[in-house]
């Protein structure tokens, strides 16, 4: 594989993307720094085929991402493949209102051929190259000019080792014939709303303090204002205010801006400066939240009391035994929510519906019935239909 100088120009870029987009697919990776801003600073992005590698200085004056980008989100003949590419996805997002597109993820691939939940990339690589990862570059300054070689080096390797594995993965998932399984992971990822940080929404990411409509409405005034600083400033939003402080801000609120010198968890100085003026303004501004956006009433226990959290238990046992049978990442198939729901007699959920409704929900369902009992066979904790069971007795019993 050729593995090409540090791209700093518009013209290497562009000369390197009209190659890559006769492409099959592309691996892609970035390293940004976001520690200090609230949007990530992308400081480089590294791509590879099967043929060649390069990493792309986006902080080198005057280089246009243009043919980058068209080639992320805007070609459909070439495969964009990540690992764990959430925050590498965001970046984009960020730069272009759009993901990239088609988009594949094998940490979520992964799950669909092992029972591995998140795995990372210094394990993915050792577990199909047999390469152990120097993760000593992995946290160093990307935004510092110039590069060292070993960032360089360490960078490059995230694509190089991606573009060898994939194909691997997507052998193994065309053997297996799970490929539709991700169709609609894959399908999220690629959901622009996914990245794009609505201030209005930002209070649900808060702890809510109870489900007073006044609390609650003040809390997402001050959640979207908050982010509305934070962005205008570009700085953290807990640089701002933590969401502690936010959220007791909320339940008590000061009456007047001096009573903000009170407050644990902001500098005196807001009693009289300008920031705090602005807040002061939103807490008495702030309406109730409506009926229709309060949350729903958390669930004590499981739905159906203590036979419910009893049935709940041993759909978490069936799915272990399914997940361990078909060697498939558990939360692939379903998760402890949906699982309490379907004890609680609730039937429209997403385990019941499609692949995952053949693979497991048919069995969670048939033991929620009563239709379906455990065993143990040769030591090993297994699923028996009841009539199944009922069959063989009555052979046994007719063989004496």
């Amino acid at each position: 594989m050729k593995i090409h100088d540090l791209i700093t120009t518009t013209e290497a870029l562009t000369e390197l993307c009209e190659r890559l987009a006769k492409s099959d697919f592309v691996a892609v990776d970035t390293e940004f720094m976001r520690e200090n801003t609230y949007w990530p600073e992308l400081c480089l992005v590294q791509i590879a085929n099967t043929e060649e590698a390069a990493a792309i200085d986006p902080l080198a004056p005057g280089i246009d991402l243009s043919p980058l980008l068209d080639l992320m989100c805007d070609n459909e003949d070439v495969l964009k493949v990540f690992h764990a590419g959430g925050q590498d996805v965001e970046i984009i997002v960020n730069l272009t209102g759009k993901t990239p597109h088609p988009i594949f993820d094998t940490q979520v691939a992964m799950m669909a051929i092992s029972q591995s939940e998140q795995i990372g990339y210094a394990n993915l690589v050792e577990t199909w190259l047999n390469i152990q990862i120097d993760k000593g570059a992995r946290f160093t300054d990307w935004s510092r000019r110039p590069l060292t070689d070993r960032q360089i080096e360490y960078a490059i390797g995230d694509v190089t080792h991606l573009s060898k594995i994939f194909p691997k993965i997507l052998k193994k998932l065309i053997k297996t014939e799970r490929g539709v399984w991700l169709d609609a992971e894959m399908e999220k990822l690629s959901d622009p709303s996914n990245y794009l940080i609505d201030p209005d929404a930002a209070w649900k990411r808060i702890r809510s303090p109870g489900r007073n409509p006044q609390v609650l409405g003040r809390l997402k005034a001050l959640a979207a204002w908050r982010e509305g600083e934070a962005q205008h400033k570009n700085i953290p939003r807990g640089r701002i205010m933590r969401d502690e402080t936010l959220a007791d801000i909320a339940s008590h609120p000061p009456k007047k801006q001096a009573d903000l010198a009170k407050v644990r968890g902001l500098s005196a100085a807001w009693k009289d400066n300008d920031i705090g003026k602005r807040m002061m303004k939103v807490i008495a501004e702030a309406e109730p939240l409506p009926k229709e956006e309060m949350p729903e009433k958390m669930k004590r226990g499981a739905p159906l009391g203590r036979e419910g959290a009893l049935v709940a238990d041993l759909l978490k046992l069936l799915l272990k035994i399914r997940a361990r049978e078909i060697d498939v990442a558990a939360r692939l198939l379903t998760r402890a929510d949906e699982m309490e729901a379907l004890a609680a007699g609730v039937r429209d959920l997403n385990v019941l519906k499609g692949w995952r409704y053949e693979v497991f929900g048919k069995d969670a369902l048939d033991l929620v019935e009563g239709k379906l009992a455990f065993a143990v066979e040769k030591g090993k904790l297994k699923m028996t239909h009841i009539d199944e069971m009922r069959g063989a007795m009555e052979d046994a019993l007719a063989a004496e």
